[in-house]
């Protein structure tokens, strides 16, 4: 007999929901394996995951991520961190909580995954939610995550000044960017409360931790999935091997493709190459996977910018069309503190965050009070030395694809990231409409009123294709947001790595529950619709 009935690799945001949502059947053994540190309350997490208004975690040699090594393009390496803590990367990110569009669920579909509809998937992401702003049918008033918008005297008067801009430029007001609208300008939903960024893990996990069918592990390092006769009956950590009934990974859109092929599940030919059993030929295993990459239009301001380190950084969005795409295929994200500082302490003190922590907990209908595109190289520095602020440009549904590129059967080896970013032509068309928008906007009253000087790009270069294509490259970043690295597919796609019910093709008993199954990018951020999924995947058991 099975020691537990579920094992689920990867404490991270999709992870940590599935564990607390398989746990409620109390006669479902339930086994959480997270290879960073666990925590047993929300105070017990680190200042720099607790602030919603610090991203510090991202920094390369920080303990709580992952360092990947990535090629945005062939010819700028990069590091891309992902959480290695539970809560994984929604324990570092910039809160925002912005569903999947319409038209990206319809893309699913026409994919041929008929089951991920928009409708099908709506009550998913109802039924995570506790929105402080909104109800109705579209929205959930009893779940265990907060949501909620920074409005009123607690928004920034430069993100107010955005809205008013993006208004006064003729784009239409989004007014609930979860709430199937027409792309426009609006407030950004968020997951935080009392100035805490509530994970899945302080959300859907920690509360249920007294649970005699559930157990959490940290520091436990999965290297394969074990398979006896084509079927997974457990996983190795170490040199111990746990069984389970099923394996579910959850290790993020990474780890979790990476893991498949240690365990012998992915392009034959790559596997083979380093040495590893060819269990099952998946190619789509690592490849064509899809992901934001951004560029950021730097300016001064004209005077004080008044920030409260207990709110978003970002909070206000404009989603638009770049001529191409009416469902919004570009996100103009105004930060409203400089980069640097958001990589630095901004609260205020320790205890009294980490006493607010508890309190989520406790009372969680109470009024509550991104990783989003964060440069690991060049914006940690620069942004620091000039103390810019930025409005982010991200190309929201992007033609260019990536792959993972397996380097060692050693899993202590990370598999190489390959972007590919600004390969298609169009892309960088798009790209240098949105930069040119951000430009217009930043000179757009009353967003002008507080813009002293605009630091790039200059004025000379924005005028020349060629000239901003050359800066594209040079200012390149990415959303973090990567996307289909083991996409769900029909029976006759060649590249489908998992059904619609994310069980994984050529072997039973194991599943891939994060983003590493959806088959395109999302047109917004990736952090609500990772919930979503587990949410839904919890009700395939």
């Amino acid at each position: 007999m099975s020691e537990f009935d579920v094992v689920v690799v990867g404490g991270g945001t999709s992870g940590c929901v599935l564990a607390g949502r398989l746990s409620e059947n109390p006669d479902r053994r339930v086994l959480l394996l997270e290879a960073g540190p666990v925590f047993a309350t929300p105070g017990d997490f680190p200042e720099e995951l607790l602030r919603v208004s610090s991203l510090s975690a991202v920094l390369p040699g920080n303990p709580y991520n992952w360092p990947l090594p990535a090629y945005l393009t062939p010819d700028l390496p990069w590091t891309i961190p992902r959480g290695r803590v539970l809560g994984g990367s929604g324990a570092m990110n910039g809160a925002n909580y912005v569903r999947a569009t319409r038209a990206d669920f319809d893309d699913w579909v026409a994919l041929g995954n008929a089951s991920w509809s928009y409708e099908a998937c709506l009550p998913y992401y109802v039924r995570a939610e506790h929105d402080l702003d909104f109800r109705g049918d579209l929205h959930g008033g009893d779940g265990p995550l907060p949501v909620q918008r920074v409005k009123g005297e607690a928004l920034s008067p430069l993100s107010a000044a955005f809205l008013d801009a993006c208004l006064a430029a003729g784009f239409p007001e989004e007014k609930n960017k979860n709430g199937d609208e027409t792309p426009g300008a609006g407030l950004m939903p968020g997951n935080f409360a009392d100035g805490i960024r509530v994970n899945t893990a302080i959300s859907h996990l920690l509360p249920h931790l007294d649970r005699p069918n559930l157990t959490v592990r940290g520091g436990a390092v999965v290297t394969r999935v074990v398979l006896d006769r084509g079927r997974a009956v457990g996983v190795a950590v170490g040199d111990e091997l746990i069984r389970a009934g099923e394996v579910v990974l959850s290790a993020g859109s990474v780890k979790s493709p990476h893991l498949l092929m240690l365990s012998g599940l992915g392009p034959a030919d790559a596997l083979r190459a380093a040495g590893i059993a060819v269990v099952a030929d998946l190619p789509g295993v690592g490849r064509d996977f899809s992901d934001h990459p951004d560029v950021y239009v730097g300016f001064t301001a004209s005077g004080d910018v008044p920030f409260d380190p207990d709110t978003l950084t970002a909070q206000v969005a404009l989603n638009l069309d770049s001529g191409s795409d009416p469902a919004g295929d570009l996100e103009l994200l105004l930060f409203v503190i400089p980069l640097g500082a958001m990589m630095t302490d901004t609260g205020s003190g320790r205890t009294s965050l980490r006493k607010g922590a508890a309190d989520v907990l406790r009372r969680p209908r109470r009024t509550f009070s991104a990783l989003r595109g964060v440069s690991l190289r060049r914006l940690a520095t620069q942004m620091i030395r000039q103390g810019d602020l930025n409005l982010m440009v991200a190309l929201q549904h992007p033609e260019s694809r990536g792959r993972l590129r397996l380097i060692s059967a050693d899993p202590g080896t990370p598999p190489e990231l390959h972007f590919d970013y600004l390969a298609p032509a169009g892309d960088r068309a798009r790209l240098r409409t949105g930069v040119r928008a951000a430009v217009e906007l930043l000179r757009t009253r009353p967003l002008a009123d507080h813009v002293a000087s605009i630091t790039a790009p200059d004025t000379r270069t924005l005028a020349d294709d060629a000239a901003l294509d050359h800066w594209l490259r040079l200012n390149l970043n990415s959303n973090f947001h990567l996307s289909g690295s083991a996409r769900m597919g029909p029976d006759g796609d060649s590249g489908a790595v998992v059904d619609q019910t994310l069980a994984v093709r050529g072997v039973t008993g194991l599943r891939v529950v994060d983003t590493s199954v959806l088959p395109v990018v999302p047109r917004r951020g990736t952090n609500a619709t990772a919930v979503m999924l587990a949410e839904r995947a919890a009700m395939f058991y």
